[in-house]
């Protein structure tokens, strides 16, 4: 099992670096895709936010660990399309900054909320992560292949997540309250210091 997550994490890696190394293609599905995976990983606040709802999501167990994941990827869908429609979606920036403030807290103090409270407040970061991603979707970017690639992206942070989650797990419940507390603890200043436009 150990073997497995760390050749998922070195296959999220490998993922990751075409898509960088491709984030400005120039047209057709190759924009549309590249664009749409490099997204979520650009940024430290989506990246942050994405990873802290896998952990979330484990420390939860049972079926949040595939629903909230999943819950966030389709809602995001859902916001990406308020994007690209144009529809306004006030305090975008102070919502996904939030997220991560908001998420690595939960995390760091090991919250362990009901099923559809859990559901409730990832939805709603969903949104404002969706919508960035639609707003700022390149105008010579294919809208399927971008959603498919941010979409991606982001099941494979929330994957990375999980696996950070499960090698806390094993590194024992003392070690792994202490280093559980300290990720949240830094992720979270780190999103304050998003917040107040310091990162």
């Amino acid at each position: 099992m150990k073997s497995a997550i760390k050749s998922g994490l070195l296959a999220l890696a490998a993922a990751a670096l075409p898509a960088v190394a491709s984030a400005h293609p120039a047209i057709g599905e190759a924009a549309g895709f590249g664009h749409g995976f490099a997204h979520p990983i650009s940024g430290l606040d989506h990246v942050l936010a994405m990873v802290m709802v896998g952990v979330f999501a484990f420390q939860l167990g049972g079926r949040a660990t595939w629903l909230v994941p999943t819950t966030f990827v389709l809602v995001m869908g859902l916001g990406s399309a308020l994007g690209v429609a144009g529809n306004n979606v006030p305090f975008v920036e102070t919502g996904i900054a939030l997220s991560v403030v908001v998420l690595s807290a939960i995390v760091a103090f090991n919250v362990k909320a009901p099923l559809a409270a859990a559901l409730g407040i990832i939805g709603l970061f969903a949104i404002f992560h969706g919508y960035a991603h639609g707003a700022e979707m390149p105008e010579n970017a294919a809208g399927a292949s971008y959603a498919a690639g941010f979409m991606m992206a982001t099941a494979l942070l929330h994957a990375a997540g999980l696996a950070l989650g499960y090698l806390i797990g094993r590194a024992g419940e003392r070690q792994g309250v202490f280093v559980t507390r300290t990720a949240g603890g830094l992720a979270a200043v780190a999103g304050v210091g998003i917040l107040a436009g310091l990162i």
